[in-house]
Protein backbone atom coordinates (compact mmCIF):
# COMPACT_ATOMS: atom_id res chain seq x y z
CA UNK A 1 0.00 0.00 0.00
CA UNK A 2 2.93 2.28 0.97
CA UNK A 3 4.41 2.23 -2.58
CA UNK A 4 1.05 2.66 -4.57
CA UNK A 5 0.37 5.76 -2.19
CA UNK A 6 3.79 7.20 -3.21
CA UNK A 7 3.18 6.54 -7.23
CA UNK A 8 -0.08 8.15 -6.85
CA UNK A 9 1.33 11.89 -5.41
CA UNK A 10 4.50 11.31 -8.04
CA UNK A 11 1.51 10.71 -10.54
CA UNK A 12 -0.62 13.94 -9.19
CA UNK A 13 0.25 17.50 -9.40
CA UNK A 14 2.57 18.46 -6.51
CA UNK A 15 4.98 21.18 -5.39
CA UNK A 16 8.07 18.96 -4.53
CA UNK A 17 10.14 21.32 -6.61
CA UNK A 18 10.19 25.03 -5.98
CA UNK A 19 9.83 26.36 -9.36
CA UNK A 20 10.81 25.78 -13.04
CA UNK A 21 15.07 26.05 -12.67
CA UNK A 22 15.00 23.80 -9.79
CA UNK A 23 13.22 21.19 -11.42
CA UNK A 24 15.08 21.46 -14.83
CA UNK A 25 18.53 21.53 -12.34
CA UNK A 26 17.48 18.51 -10.12
CA UNK A 27 17.01 16.18 -13.56
CA UNK A 28 19.91 18.01 -15.32
CA UNK A 29 21.96 16.72 -12.07
CA UNK A 30 21.16 13.61 -12.09
CA UNK A 31 21.45 12.67 -15.91
CA UNK A 32 25.09 14.61 -15.96
CA UNK A 33 26.16 11.61 -12.70
CA UNK A 34 24.41 8.77 -14.33
CA UNK A 35 25.82 8.95 -18.35
CA UNK A 36 29.38 9.04 -16.47
CA UNK A 37 28.52 5.38 -15.69
CA UNK A 38 26.96 4.94 -19.29
CA UNK A 39 29.78 3.32 -21.40
CA UNK A 40 29.93 4.17 -25.18
CA UNK A 41 26.88 3.09 -27.11
CA UNK A 42 25.74 0.85 -23.81
CA UNK A 43 22.48 -0.18 -23.44
CA UNK A 44 20.46 1.68 -20.03
CA UNK A 45 17.30 1.34 -17.87
CA UNK A 46 16.65 4.00 -15.83
CA UNK A 47 14.22 2.09 -13.37
CA UNK A 48 12.08 4.77 -11.74
CA UNK A 49 12.88 7.64 -13.66
CA UNK A 50 10.76 9.99 -12.45
CA UNK A 51 9.84 12.61 -15.36
CA UNK A 52 13.50 12.46 -16.73
CA UNK A 53 13.35 15.84 -18.31
CA UNK A 54 16.71 15.54 -19.45
CA UNK A 55 16.87 12.09 -20.25
CA UNK A 56 18.45 12.90 -23.59
CA UNK A 57 21.62 13.91 -22.38
CA UNK A 58 21.57 10.28 -21.42
CA UNK A 59 21.05 9.19 -24.73
CA UNK A 60 23.56 11.48 -26.77
CA UNK A 61 26.21 8.90 -25.17
CA UNK A 62 24.09 5.65 -24.76
CA UNK A 63 22.81 3.54 -27.54
CA UNK A 64 19.50 2.59 -26.12
CA UNK A 65 17.67 4.08 -22.99
CA UNK A 66 15.13 2.60 -21.43
CA UNK A 67 13.40 4.70 -19.15
CA UNK A 68 10.87 2.74 -16.69
CA UNK A 69 8.37 4.59 -14.45
CA UNK A 70 5.45 3.18 -12.66
CA UNK A 71 3.10 6.52 -12.49
CA UNK A 72 0.81 6.56 -15.99
CA UNK A 73 0.81 10.27 -16.20
CA UNK A 74 4.28 10.78 -15.43
CA UNK A 75 5.30 8.07 -18.27
CA UNK A 76 2.76 9.07 -20.53
CA UNK A 77 4.16 12.77 -20.76
CA UNK A 78 8.02 10.96 -20.91
CA UNK A 79 6.62 9.01 -23.89
CA UNK A 80 5.31 12.22 -25.81
CA UNK A 81 8.30 14.55 -24.87
CA UNK A 82 10.91 11.77 -26.31
CA UNK A 83 8.85 10.56 -28.83
CA UNK A 84 11.70 12.22 -31.66
CA UNK A 85 14.37 10.11 -29.89
CA UNK A 86 14.90 6.97 -31.38
CA UNK A 87 17.04 5.82 -28.92
CA UNK A 88 15.04 6.38 -26.33
CA UNK A 89 11.98 3.92 -25.15
CA UNK A 90 9.47 4.87 -22.53
CA UNK A 91 7.92 1.24 -20.61
CA UNK A 92 5.81 0.66 -17.49
CA UNK A 93 7.39 -1.89 -14.89
CA UNK A 94 5.00 -4.64 -15.92
CA UNK A 95 6.51 -4.45 -19.59
CA UNK A 96 10.42 -5.82 -17.85
CA UNK A 97 9.16 -9.28 -17.46
CA UNK A 98 8.93 -10.08 -21.14
CA UNK A 99 12.68 -8.62 -21.92
CA UNK A 100 15.12 -11.10 -22.39
CA UNK A 101 17.99 -12.25 -20.21
CA UNK A 102 21.09 -9.43 -20.38
CA UNK A 103 19.17 -7.15 -22.75
CA UNK A 104 21.28 -3.97 -20.58
CA UNK A 105 24.89 -2.78 -19.96
CA UNK A 106 23.87 -0.43 -17.18
CA UNK A 107 20.62 -0.62 -14.72
CA UNK A 108 19.92 2.35 -12.95
CA UNK A 109 17.72 2.71 -9.71
CA UNK A 110 18.12 5.86 -8.48
CA UNK A 111 15.86 7.73 -5.85
CA UNK A 112 13.49 4.62 -5.74
CA UNK A 113 15.17 2.20 -2.48
CA UNK A 114 13.59 4.73 0.39
CA UNK A 115 9.78 3.77 -1.12
CA UNK A 116 10.17 0.28 -1.54
CA UNK A 117 9.92 -2.54 1.40
CA UNK A 118 12.45 -5.23 1.27
CA UNK A 119 9.77 -7.50 0.36
CA UNK A 120 9.31 -5.45 -3.12
CA UNK A 121 13.08 -5.04 -3.08
CA UNK A 122 14.60 -8.19 -3.75
CA UNK A 123 12.18 -9.16 -6.68
CA UNK A 124 13.88 -6.42 -8.31
CA UNK A 125 17.15 -6.78 -7.57
CA UNK A 126 16.49 -10.54 -8.79
CA UNK A 127 15.13 -8.59 -11.90
CA UNK A 128 17.98 -6.12 -12.74
CA UNK A 129 20.33 -9.64 -12.32
CA UNK A 130 18.41 -11.52 -15.23
CA UNK A 131 18.38 -8.28 -17.39
CA UNK A 132 21.92 -7.16 -16.96
CA UNK A 133 24.57 -8.11 -19.67
CA UNK A 134 27.57 -10.84 -17.81
CA UNK A 135 29.87 -7.90 -16.50
CA UNK A 136 27.22 -5.12 -16.85
CA UNK A 137 26.59 -2.19 -13.57
CA UNK A 138 23.87 -2.02 -11.50
CA UNK A 139 23.45 1.51 -9.92
CA UNK A 140 21.59 1.70 -6.88
CA UNK A 141 21.51 5.99 -6.17
CA UNK A 142 20.25 8.33 -3.52
CA UNK A 143 20.14 5.05 -0.92
CA UNK A 144 18.99 7.26 2.63
CA UNK A 145 21.47 6.47 5.34
CA UNK A 146 20.22 5.32 8.66
CA UNK A 147 20.99 8.53 10.80
CA UNK A 148 20.80 10.61 8.27
CA UNK A 149 17.35 13.20 8.95
CA UNK A 150 15.30 15.42 6.79
CA UNK A 151 17.46 18.44 7.68
CA UNK A 152 20.14 17.24 5.79
CA UNK A 153 18.13 17.00 2.85
CA UNK A 154 17.28 20.82 3.07
CA UNK A 155 20.53 21.70 4.06
CA UNK A 156 21.97 19.88 0.43
CA UNK A 157 18.85 21.36 -1.04
CA UNK A 158 19.93 25.13 0.50
CA UNK A 159 23.43 24.31 -1.00
CA UNK A 160 22.22 23.78 -4.65
CA UNK A 161 20.02 26.57 -4.56
CA UNK A 162 22.61 28.81 -4.14
CA UNK A 163 24.76 26.96 -6.97
CA UNK A 164 21.92 26.77 -9.30
CA UNK A 165 20.26 30.48 -8.70
CA UNK A 166 17.11 29.62 -6.94
CA UNK A 167 18.13 29.88 -2.95
CA UNK A 168 15.53 32.52 -2.48
CA UNK A 169 12.54 30.51 -4.30
CA UNK A 170 13.85 27.30 -2.03
CA UNK A 171 13.80 29.02 1.16
CA UNK A 172 9.66 29.89 0.13
CA UNK A 173 9.21 26.53 -1.38
CA UNK A 174 10.74 25.01 2.12
CA UNK A 175 7.87 26.39 4.12
CA UNK A 176 5.63 25.15 1.59
CA UNK A 177 6.53 21.58 1.68
CA UNK A 178 6.00 21.56 5.76
CA UNK A 179 2.43 22.37 4.69
CA UNK A 180 2.08 19.39 1.51
CA UNK A 181 1.01 16.40 0.34
CA UNK A 182 4.29 15.37 0.53
CA UNK A 183 5.58 16.26 4.30
CA UNK A 184 2.26 14.04 4.80
CA UNK A 185 2.87 11.16 3.22
CA UNK A 186 6.86 11.42 4.52
CA UNK A 187 5.02 11.59 8.43
CA UNK A 188 2.59 8.66 7.57
CA UNK A 189 4.37 6.50 5.59
CA UNK A 190 8.29 7.00 6.67
CA UNK A 191 10.83 6.31 4.33
CA UNK A 192 13.35 3.75 3.94
CA UNK A 193 16.79 4.30 5.60
CA UNK A 194 19.84 1.74 4.82
CA UNK A 195 23.10 0.90 6.98
CA UNK A 196 25.87 0.61 4.32
CA UNK A 197 26.80 -2.83 5.30
CA UNK A 198 22.92 -4.16 5.32
CA UNK A 199 22.67 -3.02 1.67
CA UNK A 200 26.11 -4.61 0.69
CA UNK A 201 24.60 -7.55 2.29
CA UNK A 202 21.33 -7.18 0.72
CA UNK A 203 23.34 -6.87 -3.45
CA UNK A 204 25.41 -9.85 -1.84
CA UNK A 205 22.64 -12.35 -1.50
CA UNK A 206 20.90 -11.46 -4.53
CA UNK A 207 24.46 -12.62 -6.16
CA UNK A 208 25.86 -9.21 -6.48
CA UNK A 209 29.92 -8.03 -6.00
CA UNK A 210 29.07 -4.58 -4.95
CA UNK A 211 30.53 -1.50 -3.20
CA UNK A 212 29.69 1.85 -2.24
CA UNK A 213 30.31 4.54 -5.40
CA UNK A 214 32.77 7.72 -3.76
CA UNK A 215 29.97 10.14 -4.39
CA UNK A 216 25.80 9.81 -4.57
CA UNK A 217 24.14 10.84 -7.83
CA UNK A 218 22.55 13.53 -7.47
CA UNK A 219 22.76 16.81 -5.08
CA UNK A 220 22.36 15.43 -1.84
CA UNK A 221 26.39 13.88 -0.64
CA UNK A 222 25.14 12.69 2.09
CA UNK A 223 22.85 9.92 0.70
CA UNK A 224 24.14 6.48 -0.83
CA UNK A 225 25.29 4.94 -4.45
CA UNK A 226 26.52 1.76 -4.83
CA UNK A 227 27.51 0.08 -7.59
CA UNK A 228 27.00 -3.76 -8.61
CA UNK A 229 28.14 -6.51 -10.78
CA UNK A 230 26.30 -9.71 -11.33
CA UNK A 231 27.77 -12.38 -10.10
Amino acid sequence: MATRDWISFWDSKHSIYVNARHHHAHYRRIADDMRRYVPPDGTVLDYGCGEALAADRVAVVAGRLVLCEAAPTVRAAIATRSAGNGKIEVRSPEDLAALPDHSFDIVVMHSVAQYLTPAELGPLLALFHRLLKPGGLFVLGDVIPLKVSAVTDVLALLRFGAREGFLTAALFGLVRTVFSSYSRLRTTLGLARYDEKDVLATLAAADFVAKRANHNIGHNPERMTFLAWPM
